[in-house]
């Protein structure tokens, strides 16, 4: 078996993928939001998906809980803005 070293390690880890996959989610939400097309919503809609499966693994590790629930608010916050963008595209 491959032996992990600290820095490998820390980014298996589940709340370290957790917060990876909530940046980019950050960053998939920013682009739709200067670039309000449907590409780019269902582009931030799938990263927001991705993100959430890495918060239900990280929930179940039971680690590192004050950051997987920052992690969680942010995720929620994105998805707030996101489906708010969606509504406010419908309404043009």
């Amino acid at each position: 078996m491959a032996k992990h070293t600290d820095t490998s390690w820390k980014n298996d880890h589940p709340s370290t993928l957790l917060s990876n996959s909530v940046q980019k989610a950050n960053h998939a939400v920013k682009q739709a939001m200067s670039y309000p097309e449907e590409q780019t919503a269902k582009q931030a809609y799938d990263s927001i998906a991705h993100a959430e499966n890495a918060l239900d693994n990280a929930e179940q590790h039971h680690e590192h809980m004050d950051t997987v629930q920052q992690n969680k608010e942010q995720l929620e916050l994105l998805e707030h803005q996101l489906d708010e963008l969606q509504e406010n595209r419908k309404d043009r």
